[in-house]
């Protein structure tokens, strides 16, 4: 209970951090002019991520890691130009940025690949955490569901946009690659997001909303 609370506590700190560093993105990306999408792909990396994947191996089973999640869907918005409406699966394809649960189970896999060093196999490392789960309250520790295979994280994102049920899906046939017009102007890249994922000022759009 205490260390959940502990948990709590940091991802509520961390929220508010990226929410200010979400402000000075907003502040690169503009309306019209903005900065390219390899600029604000950089700095969102170096400012809203660094922050938000720290310590992820040890918060992010807590049931609060949403909390994290939202913000970093609004980074992408950023970088994508795109409007609050578009699905998520767009976000991530769209920021050329693999998908945060993708990104916390990579940073997790590793942690555990490092560990794994330190002993002479996995049978070892097992062995090694078998005392400590004597002590952890945890009924399904990290380390047993862990995948060591860095080319998981490619394979993983592959699965879930192929599994995803979003508008236009077919216009994308590897959503671990850079999409066409990346390196476009800001109003150009925009707009033509909104035309893939048909979310958009117009006349259509309003009416659902």
């Amino acid at each position: 209970m205490a260390a959940e609370r502990a948990r709590l506590e940091h991802l509520t700190k961390t929220t508010g951090k990226l929410k200010n560093r979400n402000n000075l993105l907003m502040k690169l990306a503009g309306s019209t002019w903005g900065a390219s999408t390899n600029t604000l792909r950089s700095s969102a990396l170096v400012l809203c991520y660094s922050a938000a994947e720290y310590c992820a191996p040890v918060w992010s089973r807590s049931a609060h890691t949403s909390q994290v999640d939202v913000q970093l869907n609004s980074t992408m918005r950023l970088m994508s130009g795109t409007l609050h409406s578009t699905t998520l699966p767009w976000l991530p394809v769209l920021s050329n940025i693999e998908p945060p649960a993708i990104r916390k189970k990579a940073v997790t896999d590793k942690l555990v690949e490092k560990t794994s060093y330190m002993t002479v196999g996995q049978s070892n490392l097992i062995s090694l955490a078998s005392p400590l789960l004597l002590r952890l309250t945890s009924r399904n520790p990290f380390f047993w569901t862990c995948n060591q295979s860095t080319s998981k994280v490619d394979g993983d994102w592959r699965h879930n946009w192929k599994s995803a049920q979003v508008v236009n899906s077919h216009l994308v046939c590897d959503p671990t690659i850079r999409q066409p017009g990346f390196d476009l102007s800001r109003q150009q890249w925009s707009l033509l997001n909104r035309f893939r994922t048909e979310q958009g000022h117009c006349g259509a759009c309003r009416r659902k909303w």
